[in-house]
């Protein structure tokens, strides 16, 4: 498969520095040489920069850097819907505001190949806020909301033209999450699987329905993967940790299990702060999770058709 890397070395949308060097850290623990030796085509074209910015206040005291996420959300958008005509995108963050970019380029793409796009949240967070409705004001809160196609973002952040379908967005690992975004979830159609469920159905049961509508609905599917996601035990380099996230092993049978099902085209690495890691730990073990995405196994084995046969 032909790659592309491309760094997004946004902070403005989290509530603390020092996203802004995950890039750099990724790149340094080896994931292009990893993905190389797997077999793939790998290109990187460093690290976008936003669009200038545009004089934007909102009625909210709360919010902080909207013009600045605005102009992230602009250039990775094109970043996007450029680099996904010909591989696979592979963003490397930055907070999770990115995916308010990142994720509209690709339904675009989607679109216009006449197929629909279905995205995987692996978080601790839902990031369902609007920007009337965020309480901290920290912008990485609101991707989903925003390209689900959710009112509230309309004069401040860019048109959408070609929203998510809300059932089309499945949620993994999630525990934490405000009653604003509770209620709001409540009428929609996104499949949120928080811990309680991986712990009583195993995570494997419950991704494995969700391939099923992808590959059913001829669909492509993006990844959109937050370091807090992981339990903070095992990846401590991110500054929105969740006591109680995903083992290493449950990590990697989600990666696994992803690169089985041939469905992925596009991915997300968000959230890594590497000024709170330790050893570069959490970046070495973000790059061994997408390696496994990539086809890395421990052992070769028969790839299932996720309709009970082997193919």
């Amino acid at each position: 498969m032909k790659c592309t890397l491309i760094g997004a070395p946004v902070q403005i949308g989290a509530g603390r520095l020092g996203c802004e060097m995950g890039p750099s850290a990724l790149r340094i623990a080896g994931l292009a040489s990893m993905l190389t030796e797997l077999g793939h085509e790998v290109g990187d074209i460093g690290n976008v920069a936003p669009t200038p910015l545009k004089p934007l206040l909102h009625p909210n005291p709360a919010i902080h850097h909207l013009p600045e996420t605005v102009g992230w959300i602009e250039v990775l958008e094109q970043a996007a819907y450029r680099e996904s005509e010909a591989a696979m995108p592979i963003f490397l963050g930055g907070d999770h505001a990115l995916s308010a970019g990142t994720v509209p380029g690709l339904a675009r793409r989607a679109k216009e190949l006449g197929r629909p796009l279905f995205v995987l949240w692996l978080d601790a967070h839902t990031d369902f806020h609007t920007l009337d409705t965020t309480q901290s004001g920290n912008l990485h809160g609101t991707p989903v909301a925003y390209f689900t196609g959710r009112s509230g973002f309309q004069g401040y952040y860019p048109k959408l033209t070609h929203a998510v379908d809300p059932a089309n967005v499945a949620m993994i690992g999630i525990r934490s999450v405000d009653p604003a975004e509770r209620a709001a979830l409540r009428e929609t159609g996104i499949t949120v699987h928080d811990m309680r469920m991986i712990d009583e159905h195993g995570v494997g049961v419950l991704l494995r329905p969700f391939l099923e509508k992808v590959k059913a609905a001829n669909g492509l599917l993006h990844v959109s993967f937050d370091v807090d996601f992981l339990d903070p035990s095992i990846a401590p380099a991110v500054g929105t940790t969740v006591p109680g996230g995903a083992t290493f092993r449950e990590a990697h049978l989600v990666m696994e299990m992803l690169h089985d099902s041939g469905l992925v085209s596009s991915l997300d690495l968000v959230e890594l702060n590497p000024f709170l890691d330790e050893r570069g730990r959490t970046a070495m073990l973000m790059a061994d999770l997408t390696a496994s995405l990539m086809g890395r196994q421990v052992m070769d084995r028969p790839t299932p058709d996720y309709a009970g046969g082997i193919v």
